[in-house]
């Protein structure tokens, strides 16, 4: 194939295998996004594609409006799906930003840390950190990733998925031991997570690191389901029943003004 054309609706379906077709599309869209727009020739050179498959890759996204095709320039480019597509994600890009201001007041009130993090296949991720002002303190960093099994927000985050998925997604995976109170079975996880589910908060009980405790509730989305979750920590000294009492008091609070500014609180 010599030159790119618009791709025809009717034309067959690629008989490149689903994974590696995916793969091959994410890939286009990154690339396109990075340069702007790119001549047939130009992205079978640089992604190193097959002419036919790159061929049946752009007639897809076109068709459906995930890539243009300008006749002039015979240049292809994002198209407005793409945008379109950005915008449901758009209210959670701003989940940091609102929730900042409550976490920082939360870290004020309860003296503690105060996190905030998503799932991303077994691991959390941090997307926001309010750092505690006394000396003995968690210290972490936004981006940091954690295995979920191991803390109160991974579990908590967990605890949003069926119990199909859980098993589907720790098949064959080894759950890595880092204190002796590491969960390291799923069964023991899906205890833990079907605990999580009826009292509506998980903890971590030095399962990650022997001296830090945490407290963790989930930040629901519209659907009910957990879009992250929030967690205070405490070091073991300064942990007891009032104080984990306290904490699960203004956490609560906290999460339910963060749902209510998202939009998506359920009362």
């Amino acid at each position: 194939m010599g030159s790119a054309r618009p791709p025809a609706d009717d034309e067959p379906a690629s008989s490149v295998g689903a994974v590696k077709s995916a793969d091959r599309l994410m890939t286009l869209f990154e690339h396109l996004a990075q340069v702007g727009e790119a001549t047939f020739s130009s992205i079978t050179a640089d992604l190193k594609i097959p002419n036919s498959s790159a061929y049946q890759l752009l007639r897809t996204a076109h068709r459906r409006g995930f890539v243009e095709f300008d006749e002039h320039t015979r240049t292809y480019r994002l198209g407005l799906r793409i945008w379109e597509v950005a915008q449901s994600f758009a209210g959670n890009l701003d989940l940091p930003g609102t929730a900042q201001p409550l976490m920082t007041a939360l870290s004020e009130e309860t003296g503690e840390t105060v996190q905030l993090a998503r799932l991303d296949g077994l691991e959390n991720v941090y997307l926001a950190i309010a750092e505690s002002s006394q000396a003995m303190k968690l210290v972490s960093t936004v981006g940091a990733r954690l295995p979920a099994h191991t803390t109160g927000v991974g579990k908590v985050l967990l605890s949003g998925l069926a119990d199909e998925d859980l098993a589907e997604r720790f098949a064959g995976v080894k759950l890595e031991r880092f204190t002796r109170n590491t969960l390291t079975s799923l069964p023991e996880l899906l205890t833990e997570v079907h605990r999580i589910q009826k009292q509506g908060y998980g903890e971590d009980n030095e399962e990650y690191v022997v001296g830090c405790r945490c407290i963790a509730m989930p930040v629901r989305g519209g659907d009910g389901r957990p879009l992250a979750a929030m967690s205070v920590s405490i070091p073991t000294p300064r942990f007891n029943r009032t104080v984990a009492r306290d904490v699960r008091s203004a956490l609560n609070r906290t999460v339910v003004e963060l749902e209510r500014r998202l939009g998506s609180g359920l009362g």
